[in-house]
This record gives structure tokens, C-alpha cells and sequence, in this order.
């Protein structure tokens, strides 16, 4: 039986317009995540993603509605939730073991240094970076930067794993070579993720579900999409999946015609943004062939 971790409930986020009045953002959010669950959200820039990720890590407050997290109401930053963000964000001075150490250090205040050194050695040897404890960033390319970002992040053991885009900077080698690293530390510790992208692929290839948010402003969630691929994934052969396409014209079609018209669609139609519909993309199954004719 799953179990809701993450509730979003009724979230709006509006700013003052120039000349008076306000402009809405998104308005009457609903979503939920189980704990365990890697969840992406996608959608045109300007439709709010982000602001949904700092509202959940606490860094920014909604207009209207409530996040609970684990029946805990948000009211601020804290270490159950831990955020990636799309630039490293590491401090220069220290080392990779002095930046991950930094956060245990934060969260374990009561700890010695060599058990909180002890422990962010394991999450830097979990993310491949046994070895180069004792560099600094200046001496890190742009992916194993990422990846002491990562392992700082893991090392909180939080509730809730927050991912801005974090592989968007990369070249296109060390972004696979990470989304597989993250897929796999996220498989084997059941981390919950939510995570911000563009990318389709990359939200096929890591998520369970897809939540696509419509073009904004006043925004919304349209439809959340079930990956019907199984959860043990190979890159090199995903796209063979039967369901590899239906579920990738799916997303794309949304995000090139349907996030624009959604509003036109439902607009003569019951909505209820509590109960937005869950949909498992598939394949149709082969026809059958015709059956043979006799001659004549």
C-alpha cells in the first residue's frame, strides 16, 4: 500500500502587476507524491515549475493554499527537504569532503567531526568520487562538481529530494552518465524525488510520473502521466519498449499544441483540479491480420 508523503494542497502564487492589480503565476494547485516516488514536472518557462520546487523546499511562500509534508504543514526551509540546483552552488574554499561535510554537520550538530566526516565519505564514494576528497571545486569538471552537489544533498538523508533542472549545464555525456547515477541511488535507497525539467527524455527515462502544467500565466495541472515503462530501466533499451513512443507523442503533444489549448478544452467541460486525471500512455495492440482469402 502506498503512502502520501508530499500534499499539495490549493497553491496559488500571484505577484503585484505593473500598473496595479496582480499577476497570477498558477492558482488551485493539487497534487500528491508517496513517498518513494521519483515525480517531473514539465511545462513551458513561465508556468511556475520553479516556483512550485522553492515553495516545497520552503525557500519561497505560496500566495494561497498549503504544502504538507510528512502531515507537517511547510513554514520554512528545513534539512528533511534538500535541494539540487541547476548550478553546483558549492563553496570554493572548501574541499569536496569540507562541502559535504558542511551540511552533515548542519544537520547532525551533536556528531564529531571524524563521524560526520565518516559519513559524508559514504555519500561521496556513492557518488563516484572516492579519491578526490581533498580537491576543490577549481580542480572539478562541470559533472563532478554535480555530483559533490548530489552527494551533499543525499548526505541530509532527507524526507524529500528537490532537483532544479540539475543536469541541464552538462554536456551530453556526463548528464547520461548522471541521470544513471541518480536513477540508481534513488532506486536503491527509495529516495523520494520531485524534480523540475525540459527535457522529455530525461522525464521518461527517471521518472514514475509526469506532471505536465499548462502554458502560463494562471497555470495549472492539466493531466499527471503514469510512465508505463517498468522501473528498472536501460538506457539502450528503452526505446525498444513497446510503450516507449506512445507515452514520448504523449508528452510532446502536450507541450507543442495542448498546454496552449488546454483551457479551450475543459472550458465547457466539469474540472475539478483536485482530481486531476491520472493517464498510462500505451500502445495500441497489434490488429490482427486478415484472414487469409481462399482461391477461387
Amino acid at each position: 500500500m502506498t503512502e502520501k508523503l508530499i500534499s499539495i494542497e490549493a497553491i496559488a502564487k500571484r505577484y503585484p502587476a505593473p500598473g496595479g492589480g496582480d499577476t497570477t503565476v498558477f492558482e488551485n494547485l493539487w497534487l500528491g507524491i508517496e513517498r518513494g516516488e521519483f515525480v517531473c514536472m514539465i511545462g513551458h518557462s513561465g508556468c511556475g515549475k520553479t516556483t512550485v520546487l522553492n515553495i516545497l523546499a520552503g525557500l519561497d511562500a505560496p500566495s494561497e493554499g498549503v504544502v504538507i509534508v510528512d502531515n507537517v504543514a511547510i513554514e520554512g526551509p528545513a534539512l528533511d527537504r534538500a535541494v539540487i540546483f541547476q548550478s553546483h552552488a558549492l563553496l570554493p574554499w572548501r574541499t569536496v569532503l569540507g562541502n559535504v561535510a558542511y551540511a552533515v554537520g548542519a544537520k547532525h550538530k551533536d556528531w564529531p567531526k571524524t563521524k560526520i566526516n565518516e559519513h559524508a565519505e559514504k555519500f561521496i564514494e556513492l557518488v563516484g568520487l572516492k579519491g578526490a576528497e581533498y580537491k576543490k571545486p577549481s580542480e572539478l569538471s562541470g559533472g563532478m562538481k554535480q555530483r559533490v552537489g548530489i552527494a551533499r544533498a543525499l548526505s541530509l538523508e532527507p524526507k524529500m529530494l528537490l532537483m532544479d533542472e540539475p543536469f541541464s549545464a552538462l554536456d551530453a555525456l556526463t548528464r547520461g552518465t548522471l541521470q544513471d547515477e541518480v536513477r540508481r541511488i534513488c532506486l536503491s535507497t527509495g529516495q523520494t524525488v520531485f524534480m523540475i525539467t525540459h527535457d522529455v527524455d530525461e522525464a521518461i527515462y527517471l521518472a514514475d510520473k509526469i506532471v505536465l502544467m499548462t502554458n502560463g500565466p494562471e497555470a495549472q495541472i492539466a493531466e499527471i502521466v503514469e510512465n508505463p515503462l517498468p522501473k528498472e530501466r536501460d538506457r539502450n533499451q528503452i526505446h525498444k519498449h513497446a510503450d516507449y513512443y506512445a507515452i514520448r507523442n504523449h508528452l510532446i503533444d502536450f507541450l507543442v499544441s495542448r498546454s496552449r489549448t488546454f483551457k479551450d478544452e475543459i472550458k465547457d467541460k466539469p474540472w475539478d483540479p483536485k482530481s486531476v486525471p491520472l493517464v498510462r500512455p500505451m500502445a495500441a495492440p497489434p490488429s490482427a491480420p486478415e484472414p487469409l482469402r481462399k482461391r477461387a
